[in-house]
């Protein structure tokens, strides 16, 4: 029926556009409240001028970026790396704050800095058996203890659920078990969010990693 036909692909238009607006309303209240709560629990402002904040919206987003931006501009010269590594050294040496700031600080400089390799490169991977597959994404390769048992020629392998990337499954897998994608992360996401529906762009012809 036409009715059913316009229905849907009115549906097709909105939609993604009504999600992408929720998720920005969300993550801009969020931001808005972390402000006003932590000034106002360091009374660093008088209740009238808090109100008063408190309706300007946005206001949380744009703060976060400017100190974003102004402490990546102080970390960017030598001085500002020295008091990095003060503040470093400062928590690496607090019990039980230690152990919380060390792992949250790897996995930070591993998944930002322009160095590293994690996310860059998407994969196909057995999970959860043999024979079924899904995407992943490479997030280093075993070192340490795990290297040491293992040997060489094992990935570490980021698996997402769907269609919430941001939670997954850490695995260690044999190089040679894996199939690197010619699809860009960008596009292997876009994939995975989409459960399937969404299929990268250009036709590519996977290459099993050597």
């Amino acid at each position: 029926m036409p009715v059913r036909k316009y229905l849907l692909a009115g549906l097709l238009v909105w939609t993604p556009l009504a999600i992408t607006v929720a998720v920005l309303s969300w993550l801009v209240d969020s931001l808005d409240g972390a402000f006003i709560g932590t000034i106002t629990r360091l009374h660093l402002l008088s209740p009238e001028t808090i109100a008063w904040l408190a309706q300007v919206p946005g206001l949380g987003v744009i703060l976060v970026a400017i100190g974003l931006l102004a402490t990546g501009a102080l970390v960017s010269n030598v001085a500002g790396r020295w008091w990095v590594r003060q503040w470093d050294r400062l928590f690496t040496h607090i019990p039980i704050v230690k152990s919380i700031y060390t792992s949250v600080k790897k996995v930070s400089d591993t998944l930002f800095s322009d160095s590293g390799n994690a996310f860059r490169q998407a994969l196909l991977v057995q999970y959860p058996r043999q024979g079924v597959w899904t995407i992943g994404f490479q997030t280093g390769t075993p070192s340490g203890e795990v290297a040491r048992h293992l040997g060489e020629d094992w990935m570490s392998i980021y698996v997402p659920t769907t269609p919430n990337p941001t939670s997954g499954f850490f695995l260690v897998v044999p190089r040679s078990e894996v199939i690197v994608l010619d699809m860009s992360v960008d596009e292997a996401l876009t994939y995975v969010i989409s459960m399937g529906a969404v299929a990268p762009g250009a036709q590519v012809s996977p290459k099993e990693s050597k």
